[in-house]
């Protein structure tokens, strides 16, 4: 494979191309010393980035090692309090990658808003669902991840999976909206679908979402509340990849029931039962190197254009938008 400057890598070919680990590669990407951005679930590394790395290492005397228990080593003049490489947020001039996650049009006027800040961020959007997302900044393959999880055993929203998905990590949760989930039905529905319960019936035929979404996990919770098995409800292996395709599905009379939120409904024309208040946060590590980047998200949603923009949309509850609804000391 030729590589120019328009072409990229995959983060195993960079672990080939450099000798270390695919571990190392990705620590050098959550740390900021490898600029990084996701297509699907797979991360991807510019040959431009790839060599700006490679020349700063080599200005600045680090190189990378094959050692996995060592991502750098510094000349003998380097600091040990200093770290190896500059961080590209740190350089005011530097256009920094940053990596949104989640599938509402409001994460689309976001990415927009920290683009236009002046900042030197260029946001990339991944389309995951909210409990692979979490898995992915886990893994430091996000760095703002959206989600609307909810827990049935606590009846709150993403906190309980948050804490334990990012054990070990000093993190921020600030809110970007509220909105309403539920189903969707055929128009006067015919079925006289109400509640989770009804999911028991024998001739109701549904439309789920994948695994890992906020839907798909809402659903399953619920479902566990009514001690109803998701397996014995037909159509529960049908799986669509987002609220608009599921709604299309209940429009066309594939399916009866599907479980999403309400902006949806209206974009297709399908009836809505509206069940659940459903808060859609963001996510972000706390660290010296994002210091910037979580002002800018916070300034941004606390701003009255930004929230015009997100008004305009209707259908979502801005009351606690831009609120810390939890943070790590």
């Amino acid at each position: 494979m030729t590589h120019g400057q328009t072409a990229s890598y995959t983060t195993e070919e960079i672990a080939d191309l450099l000798k270390v680990s695919k571990l190392t590669v990705y620590d050098l990407i959550k740390k900021g010393d490898l600029r990084a951005y996701r297509v699907g679930r797979q991360m991807r590394i510019d040959a431009a980035d790839l060599e700006d790395y490679k020349n700063n290492s080599k200005s600045g005397g680090h190189l990378v090692v094959a050692d996995e228990n060592a991502v750098q080593t510094k000349n003998e003049e380097t600091p040990s309090n200093e770290t190896a490489l500059p961080s590209p947020q740190t350089q005011p001039h530097a256009t920094r990658k940053v990596i949104i996650s989640g599938q509402d049009i409001s994460l689309d006027l976001l990415a927009g808003a920290i683009e236009k800040s002046g900042n030197g961020y260029r946001p990339l959007r991944s389309y995951t669902g909210s409990l692979n997302s979490l898995i992915d900044m886990y893994r430091g393959e996000a760095d703002i991840v959206s989600t609307h999880l909810f827990d049935a055993e606590t009846g709150t929203y993403n906190i309980p999976y948050i804490k334990r998905i990012l054990t070990g990590h000093s993190y921020i949760v600030i809110n970007l909206l509220s909105r309403k989930a539920g189903f969707y039905v055929q128009k006067n529905n015919p079925k006289r679908i109400f509640s989770w319960a009804d999911f028991s019936k024998p001739d109701i035929k549904m439309v789920n979402r994948e695994i890992g979404s906020g839907a798909r996990v809402l659903l399953d919770e619920m479902l566990r509340v009514e001690n109803i098995t998701g397996r014995t409800i037909n159509g529960y292996d049908n799986v669509e990849l987002n609220h608009i395709t599921v709604a299309g599905k209940v429009a066309s009379g594939a399916a009866d029931i599907g479980v999403g939120i309400e902006k949806a409904a209206t974009l297709v024309g399908v009836d809505f039962i509206p069940l659940m208040q459903e808060r859609y946060d963001l996510v972000l590590f706390k660290t010296s190197e994002n210091d910037v980047l979580r002002n800018t998200i916070l300034s941004t949603l606390q701003s009255k254009a930004f929230q015009n923009e997100i008004h305009a949309i209707s259908g979502y509850d801005l009351s606690l938008t831009g609120s810390i609804m939890y943070e790590t000391d």
